[in-house]
């Protein structure tokens, strides 16, 4: 019985252990996703401004730029998915790993190929066991990104689109993240970058833009502000969401953590009852054995006597 005390006791020390651990890494993500959150928050109004800017370039001008023209039929397609560099986060990756599954299989639907972009080495690894072909790939700053990441993960995506797809480019650029909704709440979604979907507007706000457009005039002209624009457009989209991604993760991993430390502390209640109930039978045996003994004892002197 004293053996089954003692297993009970080195499980006990060793689930406190990682008690500890995990208490640990959740104060850590949860000091993490105030940083991050503030810079979700300071990156999206230069997203959102930019892409108002090139929206008014594109709809204030009748330029046909390559960027901003829809293709009538599109035949390649880039994806970017970006996931985490390390684990301990739940579904956090998975789930962004299904929504470019989902996408990917309705892009190849629709009859267009798919060249694979990737972020984080969850993703890596994900399409490396499965031997799929990924087009280029990032590490190594998934949980704290910064401007100058997000201009390289740009860049070859940018020279794709501008390319002709004979020569390897794409017609289209999406983009599948996990967007931080909440503490509690984080949900892949995927979207377009480019062509621009340019908002739909109804009957006068188009008479209003047309009464407007001729008030608009670029210098030097409209392709070279196209030009200048759109890399950063991209840039600072992807920054956006390399930083919701961010912090997303570093939500999904305070919530797996704290999930962790409360089934280690329902563990150790669990192994401190049935550690106090191998005392207790041990001790009560320890009694009986003595009582017993005591009791051998006394009848073997009353029949000395």
């Amino acid at each position: 019985m004293g053996a089954k005390l003692r297993v009970y006791k080195r499980r006990i020390r060793s689930v406190t252990a990682t008690k500890k651990i995990t208490k640990a890494m959740e104060m850590i993500a949860a000091s993490r996703i105030v940083k991050a959150q503030r810079q979700v928050a300071a990156s999206t109004p230069y997203a959102s401004e930019l892409t108002r800017a090139v929206t008014a370039v594109a709809t204030g001008s009748n330029t046909q730029h390559a960027l901003t023209t829809e293709v009538d039929k599109p035949a390649r397609a880039a994806v970017l998915l970006i996931t985490s560099d390390r684990g301990l986060a739940g579904g956090y990756s998975s789930n962004a790993i299904k929504a470019a599954e989902k996408l990917t299989e309705r892009l190849k639907a629709e009859g267009k190929e798919v060249d694979t972009f990737i972020v984080g080495r969850k993703g890596v690894s994900y399409y490396a066991f499965r031997e799929r072909e990924v087009a280029e790939s990032w590490t190594g700053f998934t949980d704290s990104p910064t401007y100058a990441d997000a201009k390289a993960v740009a860049g070859p995506l940018i020279a794709a689109v501008q390319k002709d797809t004979a020569e390897g480019g794409v017609d289209e650029l999406h983009i599948v993240f996990t967007e931080f909704v909440s503490m509690m709440t984080q949900t892949p979604v995927d979207d377009r970058l480019l062509p621009l979907s340019l908002d739909k507007q109804d009957e006068t706000e188009k008479s209003t833009k047309d009464e407007i457009l001729p008030l608009f005039e670029f210098e030097p002209s409209p392709e070279d502000v196209l030009d200048a624009l759109l890399p950063r457009y991209v840039e600072s989209r992807i920054y956006n969401a390399l930083l919701q991604a961010a912090a997303s993760k570093h939500a999904a991993t305070r919530r797996a953590m704290k999930s962790a430390t409360d089934n280690a502390e329902d563990l150790i209640k669990s192994l401190s009852r049935l550690a106090n109930a191998a005392r207790q039978a041990e001790i009560t045996q320890e009694i009986s054995e003595i009582v017993g003994g005591a009791s051998a004892l006394a009848d073997a002197t009353a029949g000395s006597d």
